[in-house]
């Protein structure tokens, strides 16, 4: 056991997401589907137990193997990575305090709801400070090396903003509520912001670099997660802001849900068009199956969530119908990644150590007198 998770990174935590935001965007969904919370519920208890079973693993993975858990955070493709573990402490977090209560009593998923989300944006905080301090000072990254898996330690704050709000009314009302109402937005401001810095590297590096190697190309959906999560949380401000502040629960928390979310949905949908172009033609010259295929469901998930808050505030089925499309396909893309990677850690694959690139020597080049290569 201690040897087979040598080689076992932050990126698994992405199961623990995409199982999550299954049951938690499925439990809000406008459908009259007998069972069909029961079920979430289900998937959401799945989602506690994986995240419990990848902690203990991983506690393993830094006892017994600590130089290869430093050299995952001086690793430039590995290192964004760790912001991972802080969504999916907080998504099965706010998975707890929606439907575990189902099954764990209120004041036990109130409990452990605040437990994980707590810290989970703690890990969040410091990693979005972290990692991209160690891109500046340690990894010595290049333009072209820009990926949108960039994005995961700047894209953390902004889930906890988004499920923050969950705990507002179980806190006594006044100061206390107010103030976690406002680190969320907080939490908000920082996240977008930071992913504004960075997105247009990743979209700068996509057009003048050409498509991303073919195991990447389903990084391109996580660019959905601060798109779908920012239309959620916005959403969640105004849902909470009549219990929290009173005094400004009006157009001040409303309205941005609609005008904010709206236009970001529209290109959360411009870029769920670009990204499966990329990824039926990456399919088409032989990508297979890799731990990336999890980037089809979290950040889809979080615009499943964002359709259901648009549809909550403006009215409009048109949003509901978008939610349930939406969703289907998510749960077709958890389904096909699921058993991807358990067929995967059966073989012993996915926990093998990765393969090293054959050296290919670059042939010389002869040079005439004046020094033109010919």
């Amino acid at each position: 056991m201690i040897t087979a998770v040598r080689h076992l990174g932050p990126n698994w935590y992405a199961s623990v997401m995409g199982t999550s935001v299954v049951g938690t965007a499925g439990a809000a969904l406008p459908l009259p589907v007998p069972g069909l919370r029961t079920a979430c519920t289900a998937v959401w208890a799945a989602a506690l137990v994986l995240l419990l079973t990848l902690l203990a693993a991983r506690a393993l993975h830094w006892i017994h193997h600590h130089d290869q858990a430093r050299a995952h955070l001086l690793d430039p493709a590995t290192a964004p990575f760790h912001g991972c573990l802080a969504m999916a402490l907080v998504s099965v977090g706010g998975g707890t305090l929606t439907l575990g209560r189902d099954w764990l009593g209120g004041t036990a998923a109130v409990t452990l709801g605040a437990v994980l989300c707590t810290a989970g944006t703690a890990i969040a905080l410091a990693v979005a400070v972290t990692v991209p301090y160690l891109m500046a000072v340690r990894h010595r990254v290049r333009p072209e090396q820009a990926t949108p898996v960039w994005l995961l330690p700047l894209v953390a704050p902004m889930v906890s903003a988004a499920v923050g709000p969950l705990l507002v009314p179980h806190l006594p009302p006044g100061q206390a509520r107010e103030t976690l109402l406002f680190a969320c937005v907080g939490l908000f401001g920082l996240s977008l912001l930071g992913t504004s810095l960075m997105l247009p590297l990743v979209f700068a590096r996509l057009v003048t670099g050409g498509p991303l190697p073919l195991a990447l190309t389903p990084t391109l959906f996580l660019v959905l997660g601060p798109l779908g999560q920012s239309t959620t949380a916005v959403g969640m401000f105004a849902d909470t802001a009549p219990s929290a502040v009173p005094h400004a629960a009006g157009p001040a928390f409303t309205l941005p849900a609609v005008l904010y979310g709206v236009p970001v949905m529209g290109f959360a949908l411009l870029w769920l068009g670009l990204a499966t172009a990329h990824v039926v033609r990456a399919r088409r010259q032989g990508m297979g199956f890799a731990l990336t295929w999890w980037a089809f469901t979290f950040p889809v998930g979080t615009c499943v969530t964002g359709a259901e808050s648009l549809a909550r505030h403006t009215g409009l089925v048109a949003f509901d119908g978008l939610a349930v499309l939406l969703y289907g396909g998510l749960v077709a893309a958890w389904a096909t990644a699921a058993v991807r990677t358990a067929g995967g850690l059966l073989s012993g694959r996915l926990l093998a150590a990765p393969r090293t690139a054959p050296v290919v020597l670059r042939p010389a080049t002869a040079r005439t007198t004046s020094g033109a290569a010919r």
